[in-house]
């Protein structure tokens, strides 16, 4: 079977998407396992199917690494928006996407010529930042009151053996933010090495994360740098995909946390850096939005074998 992709990124968030209004797709969960594999199938941070919705423009998928199904992704809906614009299935300035953490308002900011329509940057507003433990879902006990919320906001946490402190956001998926201001200890990739954002060893940290029993879906785990009051840097850790270039639920959390813990302002641009690149996350308490560039890298026809 064979079957046709487009390799697209946001931010150096990179995924491998299927259009599903010409083509039917199965097996997704293995696909995504047997494609993202960057030596062995085309490559990428997962893969994402672009569906037929009955209440959008279009239904968002995405599959990790191992096959999981994520709810959200931030940097993925840019790139469908940007697909459905540039193949002409949905034309317009503004698009719906819907996710399995709701419909998603796109805003798109294009490059039109004679010849052809480009999206370049989009603006999608991602709802409101959930602070609730049940609804994040974290086990954690809220320890402070923030938009009439009860909430876990730098709340001291011990796993493997370091302390450190951390504060739990939802944005469609669960987060939890740790400031390097607060950490005590941490592993580093080298021992003698200064505890900075650079230093840290993810590859060991992020997986006690993620499948720590505090968070009963797992949790995707940012550790982040303050800056000044409109910027912060970032590191993440994916659930399902390991540390990657970029994560737009996870810098949009990040900002609500620096909010909620008043590093930031509510309703600035605040600018996150990240390894891929960055964005623009703008915080208030009805929604959270956030701004970044898609590019197309590449398309092709793929051969799906079965034995």
């Amino acid at each position: 079977m064979k079957l046709s992709f487009v390799k697209m990124q946001g931010c150096g968030n990179d995924y491998i998407y299927f259009d599903c209004f010409k083509q039917a797709v199965n097996e997704p969960e293995k696909l995504a396992v047997t494609l993202s594999d960057r030596h062995f199938g085309i490559g990428g941070d997962g893969l994402v199917l672009i569906l037929p919705s009955d209440c959008a423009d279009a239904k968002m998928r995405m599959f990790n690494i191992d096959g999981s199904e994520g709810k959200m992704c931030g940097n993925a809906i840019r790139c469908v928006a940007k697909y459905l614009y540039e193949s002409g299935l949905a034309q317009r300035s503004e698009l719906m996407i819907e996710t399995l953490s709701g419909v998603k308002r796109i805003a798109l900011q294009t490059l039109d010529d004679a010849e052809r329509k480009i999206c370049v940057r989009a603006k999608v507003d991602m709802g409101a930042a959930i602070f609730e433990a049940g609804l994040i879902p974290t086990i954690l006990e809220p320890n402070k009151v923030f938009l009439s919320r009860r909430a876990v906001l730098d709340k001291p946490f011990e796993i493997g053996g370091d302390d450190f402190r951390v504060t739990c956001v939802s944005m469609g998926n669960p987060h939890a933010v740790v400031f390097m201001q607060n950490i005590k200890k941490a592993p580093l990739i080298d021992s003698n090495a200064k505890l900075c954002l650079a230093n840290l060893d993810l590859l060991d940290i992020g997986p006690k994360f993620e499948k720590n029993p505090a968070f009963p879906e797992s949790v995707n785990t940012e550790f982040v740098e303050v800056i000044s009051v409109k910027e912060l840097s970032m590191r993440v850790w994916e659930r399902g995909s390991g540390e990657t270039l970029a994560c737009g639920t996870g810098a949009c959390a990040a900002v609500a946390a620096a909010v909620a813990c008043s590093y930031c302002k509510e309703g600035d641009d605040i600018t996150v850096h990240l390894k891929g690149g960055d964005l623009a996350v703008n915080f208030s308490a009805s929604r959270v939005m956030m701004t970044g560039g898609c590019e197309k890298a590449f398309e092709g026809v793929v051969d799906i074998v079965q034995y």
